[in-house]
């Protein structure tokens, strides 16, 4: 039974979403703010997927998604009634792999938090991708760089393997948003941009020699350095 960490400092919210989840055959670990969200991480490395608020007492939702970015790729989803643009990216900067505001559905959030564990399960198969000194493997989700291991969101490295699996091709914005965040998200393009951008400074040199930009088109992987 797959875990998910739920913190909300709204009780009724917490309720809601713990029903559901455990309607779904999930097993929902309950969190009051920021600081208990941190301690059950903490206490639980085999959760399977978060759902966070952003405002609440002690450590905020955001700041919450930064520290576990440092050392994991959970999938993590804001749940929230914040809608500004400068809130989504700020959560998308934050390494947040989705945004949903409420009200929302809670089947809707069901739906989303299925299809984040799905894209993260894709790959049955090991399968190592390789160009130069970075390598990706599908099967350990993991990446290495120069013999180091890189810490991606879920997002990232489904961005990163994506442009990996078929060198030379450009992706537009609007691929990667249907293929990666689903037909069913409600963001922009830009979204897209902003974690290509996180994704080349997490990659230093090799992000920038090898993810290029295709001004009016997209992205793609340049398999050979200085082209």
């Amino acid at each position: 039974m797959k875990k998910i960490l739920v913190a909300d400092d709204e009780e009724l919210i917490r309720r809601l979403v713990s029903d559901f989840l455990v309607q779904e055959g999930y097993e929902p670990l309950l969190a009051v703010d920021g600081d208990e969200a941190m301690k059950l991480f903490g206490e639980h490395p085999d959760v399977a997927l978060m759902i966070l608020d952003i405002m609440m007492p002690g450590l905020d939702g955001w700041e919450v998604c930064r520290r576990v970015r440092e050392t994991s790729a959970v999938p993590i989803i804001m749940l929230t009634a914040r809608s500004t643009e400068y809130d989504q990216l700020t959560a998308f900067d934050a390494g947040a792999d989705d945004y949903v505001t409420k009200p929302c559905s809670p089947s809707v959030l069901m739906k989303r938090v299925a299809a984040l564990l799905r894209r993260g399960e894709s790959n049955t198969n090991s399968k190592v991708m390789a160009v130069d000194e970075l390598k990706l493997d599908s099967f350990a989700h993991e990446v290495w760089l120069e013999g180091n291991s890189i810490s991606l969101t879920l997002k990232e490295y489904s961005i990163l393997q994506k442009l990996l699996a078929v060198p030379g091709r450009v992706f537009t914005r609007e691929q990667l948003l249907d293929d990666i965040w689903g037909f069913d998200f409600d963001g922009d393009v830009r979204t897209v941009d902003s974690h290509v951008a996180r994704l080349r400074t997490k990659l230093g040199e090799w992000g920038n020699q090898h993810i290029k930009t295709i001004y009016g088109a997209g992205y793609k992987l340049e398999v050979n350095k200085g082209a």
